[in-house]
């Protein structure tokens, strides 16, 4: 078979609901009884799954009429090496596009929907109908491209780690995150619920929900109308913002830098004062994080690299 290029296009996809069920419970009828059990409907389950394999499968019969095709499952991707030339096609929700992004070095990203019905999709803009049209103009490039802005996190030991919608730093248990924060010239020891940085991808997700909070307990407080206000972002912004969750005030801890933004000239640096269960992750992926403990400093910043999602 002669194909259309010798581009490789590399599938990424995560388990289903189903499929995670079966991890846990071996098989499809213990899986059942288990969801059974707690009163739920495993029909829709096996909805979905079906759904999403016959998305997978349709995709991939697309792709190898085009070019070379390898189908990955998204918790290898943090040690996946991508070709340089590589086009990348997610399929699934939002969140797989943006835990992809991040381990890219600027392939484009086409995000398909493998259910229009269940899921919205705003990083999802294709469906699988689409892929015959839209992935030729891809290698030819002749399709529009959007720019995502990315953060990163580096540590003083070397280590680094990107995020495309928000980094969380701090106890990875619900005890009190310690530290001392640094922005410009400020600099303030504190006691909190850790710290979350967002991108203008992120800012209507993590860090909407932060300021949404905060204005209505201020607004009960006080007893008064306080609208929700976070300024609006753009997914190729030039700065990020940060805000700390449920800063503790006492004789060793402070409250005064609790929001503020992230720019080329002002990282934001974060110096661990946990003696144990440190951690910064990214875009809620808590299984791939930093490990950060006393003496360790994280340097946030804009980070060098951006993502490219194919529209």
């Amino acid at each position: 078979m002669q194909r259309a290029t010798d581009r490789k296009f590399v599938v990424v996809r995560r388990k289903t609901r189903l499929e995670e069920l079966i991890v846990r419970y071996n098989t499809v009828s213990q899986a059942q009884f288990y969801i059974e059990h707690l009163g739920a409907d495993f029909s829709d389950y096996l909805r979905e799954h079906d759904t999403y394999k016959s998305a997978v499968q349709a995709a991939v019969a697309t792709l190898e009429l085009i070019g070379r095709v390898q189908v990955v499952e998204w918790s290898f991707l943090p040690n996946f090496i991508f070709d340089p030339d590589a086009v990348v096609i997610a399929i699934g929700r939002d969140g797989l596009v943006a835990n992809t992004l991040k381990y890219l070095s600027g392939q484009p990203v086409v995000g398909v929907n493998p259910d229009v019905k269940r899921w919205d999709g705003i990083l999802l803009p294709f469906e699988v109908k689409d892929l015959e049209k839209i992935i030729p103009d891809v290698c030819k490039a002749k399709r529009p491209m959007k720019e995502v802005t990315m953060a990163k996190a580096r540590l003083t030991d070397g280590q680094e780690l990107y995020a495309v919608n928000d980094f969380y730093i701090g106890q990875k248990t619900h005890i009190s995150s310690r530290y001392e924060i640094c922005v410009g010239s400020e600099r303030e020891p504190q006691s909190s619920s850790g710290i979350v940085v967002s991108t203008g991808l992120g800012s209507t997700g993590w860090m909407k929900s932060i300021v949404t909070g905060a204005a209505g307990i201020v607004s009960r407080v006080a007893d008064t109308s306080i609208p929700p206000s976070l300024p609006t972002m753009a997914w190729d912004s030039d700065h990020l913002y940060f805000s700390v969750r449920e800063p503790f005030v006492s004789k060793a801890s402070g409250a005064t830098i609790v929001f503020g933004k992230v720019t080329a000239d002002a990282p934001l640096k974060i110096l661990s004062q946990m003696s144990e269960n440190g951690v910064i992750f990214s875009d809620g992926v808590e299984s791939d994080f930093l490990t950060f403990n006393s003496g360790v400093e994280a340097s946030i910043t804009l980070a060098e690299k951006r993502g490219r999602l194919v529209v």
